[in-house]
């Protein structure tokens, strides 16, 4: 194929910085990703933000269906063009961030959600996969390195935080691969690695209001203790977040980062029953 670069200026088109746009160059890896979001083969596929549709092309060669999900509106037809009799795709413009995900995944199953994420947005994205964990097969992204270290980071480390407990809680999360900045264009100043999320089956928790106000109000506060990161996140009183986290076998001695995801969740259930 001709190189993004290239292809981009024989349509009078450039990378738009304020999409965040890295287009993927490593055709291995793209093969890596499609096989890790298709296995077993079949299924369907929403893409998100496919770009020039490097990883487009092998996800079509191994999916069922593909769904492919591009703000972009300028680079849809080089797209088309590209994944043009390879399989079955659906493409629509729009916004990552407002369009029903799973209404898009309409198709056999088992149901996937792929795609390199924009760095800016990759926080919301990642928050809007862990609503739909319940109703989806497995997600496999491309974000950066930093980030993948906080979604694997295990209690007490300093990448450990809000962000590893609410994915955690709901997904399994392995590290597929890392690559440096010169395998996209235009180059990144930073690595980004692939992380692949499998629904917890059952979850940790629900992720109710009273967990997210925990799991937020112990990490606002990250150099507080949780007696004092917690007074009045649940307006209970000093004796009941006392016998609370007793029953949950926590200390409120303890900070925030040291607590598992199931630490969380036990004392959070008890804010909806409490006895």
């Amino acid at each position: 194929m001709t190189s993004p670069a290239a292809w981009l200026r024989e349509h009078g088109l450039a990378p738009k910085k304020r999409l965040g746009q890295n287009f993927l160059l490593d055709e291995h890896a793209c093969a890596r990703i499609a096989e890790a979001a298709t296995t077993p083969a079949g299924g369907t596929v929403l893409e998100i933000g496919p770009g020039l549709g490097a990883l487009t092309v092998p996800l079509l060669q191994r999916a069922d269906r593909v769904v492919a999900l591009e703000r972009d509106e300028e680079l849809i037809p080089l797209l088309e063009e590209r994944a043009a009799g390879v399989g079955s795709l659906r493409v629509l413009s729009g916004d990552a961030l407002e369009a029903d995900w799973a209404l898009l995944l309409d198709g056999p199953r088992p149901h996937t959600i792929a795609g390199n994420l924009p760095y800016f947005i990759t926080g919301r994205l990642l928050e809007r996969s862990i609503e739909l964990a319940s109703r989806i097969d497995r997600a496999v992204f491309m974000v950066q390195a930093e980030v993948a270290d906080r979604l694997l980071a295990a209690p007490g480390t300093k990448t450990y935080g809000a962000l590893s407990v609410f994915t955690r809680a709901a997904f399994e999360v392995s590290r597929l691969l890392t690559l440096k900045g010169g395998a996209f264009y235009p180059r990144p100043e930073v690595s980004s690695s692939v992380v692949v999320l499998v629904p917890r089956n059952p979850p940790v928790t629900e992720e109710t209001p009273a967990f997210r106000a925990l799991v937020k109000g112990a990490f606002g506060m990250r150099r507080k203790t949780l007696r004092n990161a917690w007074k009045g996140v649940l307006q209970w009183s000093a004796e009941e977040l006392a016998a609370n986290a007793a029953k949950a076998s926590i200390h409120l001695d303890a900070r925030g980062e040291t607590l598992s995801p199931e630490d969380f969740a036990r004392i959070a259930a008890l804010a909806d029953r409490p006895d």
